[in-house]
This record gives structure tokens, C-alpha cells and sequence, in this order.
């Protein structure tokens, strides 16, 4: 688009007159003309009315964010799972089979098959369970197909492939499956997941999990090129009631001012998403710590990972008390406990914020990302812990809590 320079005018605005644009066959007459014009109107305006070169600026940006607003974001919205009696958990809305019946699943960043409870499962504890016969698009999973060797613990009960898993403190096992999985708009045919039979132990997940990890069986690999190995998300309050999280699919849309620290692949735990932290900081203060509570370590599975599963963030031993003693040491109080919790107070105090670091990037959490406030009385605690004593004490694992409120971007092509 161009203005005639043959115009006594110089001045910038203009009133645009243009026409609709019909896709479609149009019968009536006469045809509208598809043409564009310009009136210069500075006649009518006075040089102090005109915007200002900074306005015209502020608004030209304003309106390249709204414009990219409008891109074709593939997003599903996520709540936290506390309000649906699944603390610890963030579900997002998805629905599977044909026609689709919604499903609220957990989102997990450490696994990445997935499962849902279906009709008949014993010691399921979802009264509304995936009806798969009620799908037309449902089919067991044969013994001969490659996701029957992908699935955890598979063995084949001639012709049609079965699994065993743990999750937590449950065990399950069920039969693979293929059916639509309708998620962001998209609708992925033949997806592969767990249909569960049986649970036994502390009730599993009661409408199933979907797995967001790095494995064959993940979303996305069975995505293929859909969403070109990118996600994100954004995990609201774990106290929130409503759906204002999102987690966002595929490299569009994606933040472009954001942080990237390397993916690392660790071959004894080929599914986690392993970063290398390199300090800890508790306000202006870098904590001592030896090299080895942050080094990472394929032979042993040492390391820091980001993790959606687990509620507040684990650090190995030595650091933890590192990081714990210099934030009791910053609020002077008297400490206490409260179950897993070993700094804890009474008292009102302003905590520290706390900041770790990465290769190239570092991350400082606000203070309602540090600290947990207890549901009952006044009493708040360090939302930290010390990692288990068993396998994973080796393991940094960066939580939902310190992430909640944050877009954590995973461009897993590009590690």
C-alpha cells in the first residue's frame, strides 16, 4: 500500500474506506469493487492533535503483541489437582476415544506412557471411568505392534498385549490400547495408552496420566512432527480452583525474550529432562557447596532435572543443608517442624528470595515460590526438602512449586 507523494499534505493519519473480502460464490449484483481507499484528512487536524513518533511507537508494538495473540496457538488449559482431591498433581482437560469423553489427566514431565482408568477396572477409584466400549475408534494393542515393547513391564496374553506398572505407591496393569486422543484442538488418531484393569495398593490417579517425557511412547513422539519435540507450560497456584494454567504445543506461540539452558540426556534415565545447575544462591549470597551435590553423572543417574510430578523441589543432602542453613540464618527465629518440613515458623518474617543457576541462565524464585504456608495456624516453612534416602539421592529435582507461575518452555529438538 502506498499514498500519492503528489499531495500538498505531509501529515501522516488518513481515513481507509475498504471493502469485505467474499470467499464465497456470490449471485447478487452489482458485484462489490475490492479496492482500497485512502482520504488524507490532515487538513482537518492540528499539528498538536497529531501523535507523537513515541505514541506512534507504543502503539505500533501494542499492536504487533495483540497480533501475535492471534497466532495459532495449540493450548489446553491446566489446574492444579489439589481441588480434585489430587494433590501434587496438575490435570489437563483432554478427551479420548469416539466420540470423545473428557478426561481430566495428569501432566507428567517424568514418565511417558499414558493410562486412564476404564470401565470394569478394579480398585479404580473413578466413578466415571473411560467407557471403551463405547468408542468406536477403540482397539487393543496386538503383541506383534512396536508400542507393545515400548510399554512399561509388557507381556503378551496372545493376541492382545498387556502391561504392569507402579506409580507411586500403586500398582496397576491393564491392557495397551490404541484410540483418538483429542488434545489443543488436535485430535492424534491410534494414540497408544495404558487401559487400566486393575490397581492395587493407594488409588492411582483417578483419570489417568498423560506422559510428557522423552521416551518412544510420550506425546511427543507419538505426535510426531505435530508439535516438532516443543511444549510448554504454565503451572497456576497449586491452590488455584480454576483452569488458568495452559500448557501450549508445538514451537507457535512460543515466549522468544525467555532463557535457555542446555538439555542434558542421561542413557540410565534416557526420560528425564536433566539440566546442569551450577550454585545456589539464598538473596546476594552464593551457598558453599562441593561439586559433587550438583555434578551430573550418567554412570549414576546425579544430577538436576524439572520435574511436573513432584510438589516441592529435592535437593541432595549436602545441598540442601546448605541452602537450609543460610535461609534459617537470614530470618533468625526460632525453628520448628512441621511433617516433612524441618524449617518452619511461627512467627511473621520476609524470606529470601532464593536463585539457582544454570548454564547460561538463572532462575530467581519469587518469595511465594520459597516458602509454603500451612492450611491450619500461622506456621510457615521452607518449601524445600532434603532428597530421599534410596535411589534418587543423588537427584536435584526442580518441583511444580518453584515453577508455578512460570512459561517452562522444553525445545527438546534443539535439546
Amino acid at each position: 500500500m502506498a499514498s500519492s507523494s503528489s499531495s500538498s499534505s505531509s501529515s501522516f493519519p488518513f481515513i481507509l474506506f475498504f471493502t469485505l473480502l467474499c470467499l464465497c460464490k456470490c449471485n447478487a449484483s452489482p458485484r462489490l469493487p475490492t479496492t482500497l481507499t485512502i482520504i488524507p484528512i490532515s487538513s482537518h487536524l492540528s499539528k498538536s492533535s497529531l501523535p507523537s513518533l513515541d505514541q506512534i511507537d507504543a502503539h505500533d508494538k501494542a499492536r504487533l503483541i495483540f497480533l501475535d495473540s492471534l497466532a495459532a496457538k495449540k493450548e489446553a488449559t491446566i489446574a492444579s489437582g489439589t481441588p480434585f482431591h489430587q494433590a501434587g498433581s496438575y490435570l489437563v482437560k483432554a478427551k479420548v476415544g469416539t466420540p470423545g469423553q473428557a478426561l481430566l489427566m495428569a501432566m507428567d514431565t517424568s514418565y511417558d506412557a499414558a493410562w486412564v482408568p476404564c470401565s470394569g477396572c478394579i480398585g479404580c477409584s473413578n466413578p466415571t471411568p473411560f467407557a471403551h466400549k463405547n468408542s468406536s475408534s477403540f482397539r487393543p494393542l496386538h503383541c506383534a505392534m512396536p508400542q507393545c515393547r515400548q510399554a512399561p513391564n509388557s507381556f503378551c496374553a496372545a493376541p492382545w498385549c498387556r502391561f504392569k506398572a507402579t506409580y507411586g505407591a500403586s500398582s496397576f496393569e491393564g491392557l495397551m490400547s490404541l484410540d483418538s486422543l483429542a488434545l489443543a484442538d488436535d485430535t492424534l488418531p491410534r494414540y497408544a495408552f495404558g487401559c487400566l484393569r486393575q490397581v492395587t495398593g493407594k488409588p492411582v490417579l483417578s483419570q489417568g496420566l498423560l506422559g510428557l517425557g522423552r521416551g518412544p511412547l510420550s506425546l511427543l513422539s507419538q505426535a510426531g512432527n505435530l508439535y516438532r519435540n516443543t511444549f510448554s507450560y504454565c503451572l497456576p497456584s497449586f491452590r488455584s480452583s480454576s483452569f488458568t494454567g495452559t500448557l501450549r504445543l508445538g514451537p507457535v506461540g512460543q515466549p522468544t525474550r525467555i532463557d535457555f539452558t542446555p538439555l542434558l540426556t542421561n542413557p540410565s534415565r534416557p526420560t528425564l529432562y536433566y539440566v546442569n545447575m551450577t550454585a545456589i544462591r539464598v538473596g546476594r549470597r552464593f551457598v558453599n557447596l562441593p561439586p559433587s551435590a550438583l555434578a551430573f553423572d550418567p554412570t549414576t543417574g546425579a544430577g538436576t532435572i524439572f520435574d511436573s510430578g513432584t510438589m516441592v523441589t529435592r535437593l541432595v543432602a549436602p545441598a540442601y543443608a546448605a541452602v537450609r542453613d543460610e535461609f534459617r540464618k537470614r530470618i533468625n527465629l526460632p525453628v520448628s517442624s512441621l511433617g516433612g518440613y524441618d524449617t518452619c515458623f511461627t512467627e511473621p518474617f520476609v524470606p529470601p528470595t532464593i536463585s539457582f543457576h544454570f548454564d547460561g541462565m538463572f532462575v530467581t524464585l519469587p518469595r511465594e515460590n520459597v516458602v509454603i504456608h500451612s492450611s491450619y495456624g500461622t506456621t510457615t516453612c521452607l518449601a524445600m526438602a532434603s532428597a530421599p534416602d534410596n535411589v534418587n539421592s543423588v537427584v536435584n529435582v526442580i518441583a511444580s512449586y518453584q515453577q508455578q507461575n512460570h512459561r517452562v518452555l522444553y525445545d527438546v529438538a534443539n535439546s
